[in-house]
C-alpha cells in the first residue's frame, strides 16, 4: 500500500468497491431482458467470458444505467486544493475532505509545485520562499489568537489537502474520458489516471473504458486538439 510521504504527485489507493462487480452489473444487464428473477440470475451465472460479452455490448449501445449501481471509493492524499476544486465541481460524487477549519497548521504547510515551475529552478526558489512567507505569517496569526477558520484565508490554492472520494462506474467512466484527455491540468490529469490505475489492478476489463474520450469515440471534440485523433471537423470533410 502507498503510503503519504514527500512527493509532489498525487498518492491515490483503492479502499472499497463490490466484491462481485462484473456479476453485480451482468445481474443488472440481464435483467432488462430476461423474465428470470434477478438474483436466479445473480446466483446462477459464473461464466466471465458470457458476462463480459453482454456488458460490452451493453455499455457499448449507452445504456450506462446498469454501470451506476456500482459504487467506488478511494483515499486521496497529496493534491492541492486547486486540483480539488476542479475535482468536486464533477457531479454525482461524494466527498469528505480535509477541514482547513478544524485541522490547524502547526509548521510550514504541505503545498504542490506545478511541472512548469519546478523546472525553473530561480523561480522554484522563490516559489518555496514565498510558501515560507505565507505560513510565517499563518502561524503569527493562529499564535495571536485569530481562529484557524480565518487565519487559513491566505494560505494558497497550492495548499495540500486529503479527502476520501465515492463514485459510481458510470461517473468514473466519465470522469476519466474528460481529465484523461491531454487538454486536462496535468495535476488532475495524474490524479484520475492513479484512481484508474488502482481499480484496474482489480478489475482489468475496465481498461478500454477508463481512457480519454478520444480513444472510445475515435474522433477529438475539444476547440483545441493534441493531435492524437482527428477532429471532427476533418472527419466531416473527409466523407
Amino acid at each position: 500500500m502507498e503510503t503519504l510521504q514527500k512527493t509532489n504527485e498525487p498518492v491515490v489507493n483503492l479502499i472499497s468497491k463490490p466484491k462481485d462487480m462484473l456479476r453485480t452489473i451482468y445481474t443488472a444487464c440481464r435483467t432488462c431482458y430476461s423474465a428470470d428473477l434477478p438474483i436466479n440470475i445473480y446466483e446462477k451465472t459464473d461464466d466471465e467470458e458470457k458476462m463480459l460479452s453482454l456488458i460490452e455490448k451493453v455499455i457499448s449501445s449507452g445504456h450506462y444505467s446498469t454501470i451506476e449501481h456500482i459504487q467506488v471509493s478511494f483515499a486521496i492524499s497529496n493534491i492541492s486544493r486547486a486540483c480539488s476544486h476542479q475535482l468536486v465541481r464533477h457531479r454525482h460524487m461524494s466527498f469528505s475532505q480535509k477541514s482547513q477549519r478544524y485541522v490547524k497548521e502547526k509548521g510550514q504547510f504541505d503545498y504542490l509545485i506545478p511541472p512548469t515551475i519546478m523546472k525553473n529552478e530561480e523561480l522554484k526558489q522563490k516559489y518555496e520562499d514565498f510558501m515560507g512567507e505565507i505560513s510565517k505569517l499563518y502561524l503569527e496569526f493562529t499564535e495571536a489568537g485569530i481562529p484557524a477558520e480565518d487565519a487559513r484565508f491566505i494560505l494558497p490554492n497550492a495548499c495540500a489537502t486529503s479527502m476520501v472520494v465515492s463514485l459510481n462506474l458510470r461517473e468514473l467512466i466519465h470522469i476519466a474520458n474528460l481529465r484523461l484527455c491531454t487538454r486536462a491540468q496535468d495535476e488532475i490529469r495524474l490524479l484520475v489516471k492513479k484512481m484508474c490505475q488502482e481499480l484496474l489492478k482489480e478489475e482489468p476489463w475496465l481498461k478500454s473504458h477508463l481512457v480519454p474520450k478520444c480513444e472510445r469515440t475515435g474522433f477529438c471534440d475539444e476547440a483545441k486538439s493534441c493531435g492524437r485523433k482527428p477532429t471532427l471537423d476533418i472527419l466531416k470533410g473527409n466523407q
